[in-house]
Formats: C-alpha cells, structure tokens, sequence
C-alpha cells in the first residue's frame, strides 16, 4: 500500500483508536496509531508522507500543543484535529496554527473521510497552490455579511453562546438567531464549524483599502 495512503492517528482513547483504524483500513488506507503526543513527536523525523488525524483533549500535552511542536520541527504533513462540539476557540487556534481541517465531535464517517481525502490528495502541496484564490474567495463572501451578521459571527469566533452575544449586542435571543440564520445564508455554510473555517481563512487577507466591510449599508440590521 502507498505511503501516500497513510494517516497517522492521535487519540489517547484506545477504543476511539481502534473504531478510526478500522474505518480508515476499510476505506483503503493504512492507519498509524499513537497513544501519546510523545510517541508522534518521536517519530516525526520519520514522518514524510500522508497526514495526520489529532484529537486535541489529550492529558499532558493537548493536540495543539502537539500541532505547534511539529511546526517547530519542521513537519509538513497535512493536519486535522479533531475538537469537542461547539469548541470553537480550539477550532481557530487550530487553523490558524495550519490545520488543513477540523472536526467536530462527534462526526459521521463520511465527514471523516471526506476531512483525510482532501487532506491526503491536496495536502499541504494544493493548499499552497490555491491560497490566494481560496483567501480572496472567503473574504468576498464574508463581506456579503451585514454589520449585524458579522458580529454574530466574530461572537461564534469567540467561542460564545447565542444568549451571552444576544446580551452583548443588546438584541433578543430569537434576532441573534434570526441573523444567524442569514450569515449562514449568504456565507453558504451549513455548519458553525464550516463558517468559522471560512471566517480565519478570511482573515489571512492583507489589510488594504478594499479590505473593509462594503457590504453593511446594504441590508437594514435589527
């Protein structure tokens, strides 16, 4: 089997290891499984093929801690973590650390293969190719947003719950969701992972005088 098939597992739950190796297997690939950040980090002189598959609530050293020594030490290979439901801080510590990916338990097998597909046939090589292109096209949907509607979202960014950003903007419950409904309407996303993965992508554009938001005085905020 090709070494380009490789995905390397980090999960200190053996029986979550097991459950991956085994679906990763059925699918056509070859599963490596580590029990420890140690482990990997030992290894990494030796990793240079496939991806890698990081849970990040570990004990000792969490999977962004791991993230950041393998970027220190040079790994190149294409990063997915895997995080808590609705962990949205740790989703954009991982993205803007590099991850290719993330995903949110818990997640259906076709969300996981779909994350190792792209991760294992792109990589690090097609990300670096389109990231222009995917910087400028995640900026351009994001300043579809309303001014309502973005702060929605830099609340998602934060990490906080509907309740606390309704207290924050002064508005009810029912317009935070309101507004977040269309968000996700003009973002085309589906998920609150899918638009906090286009909103740090966004965020890689440089500043310049086309990099305000355009879009506000276009639609009437409540």
């Amino acid at each position: 089997m090709s070494n380009e098939r490789m995905v390397h597992v980090v999960d200190d739950d053996a029986a979550v290891r097991r459950s991956l190796g085994r679906l990763l297997q059925a699918a056509g690939y070859r599963p490596v499984l580590y029990e420890t950040p140690r482990a990997v980090l030992d290894a990494a002189p030796g990793l240079a093929s496939g991806c890698l598959l990081i849970d990040v609530g570990m004990p000792g050293m969490d999977g962004l801690e791991l993230q950041a020594h393998l970027n220190r030490l040079g790994c190149r290979l294409p990063v997915i973590v895997m995080t808590g439901l609705g962990d949205v801080q740790t989703a954009v510590q991982a993205m803007k650390g590099g991850a290719v990916d993330f995903i949110e338990k818990p997640f259906t097998e076709k969300r996981l293969m779909d994350a190792v597909e792209a991760a294992s046939t792109g990589g690090d090589r097609q990300a670096g190719r389109d990231i222009d292109r995917q910087v400028v096209e995640a900026a351009r949907r994001l300043a579809a947003l309303s001014r309502r509607e973005r702060e929605v979202l830099n609340g998602l960014l934060a990490g906080r719950p509907n309740k606390t950003i309704a207290s924050d903007l002064g508005i009810s419950v029912r317009t935070v969701e309101v507004h977040r409904a269309r968000m996700h309407r003009r973002l085309g996303t589906r998920t609150v992972a899918e638009a906090l993965q286009l909103a740090v992508i966004a965020s890689l554009m440089p500043e310049g005088p086309h990099s305000d938001d355009t879009a506000g005085g276009r639609h009437m905020d409540i």
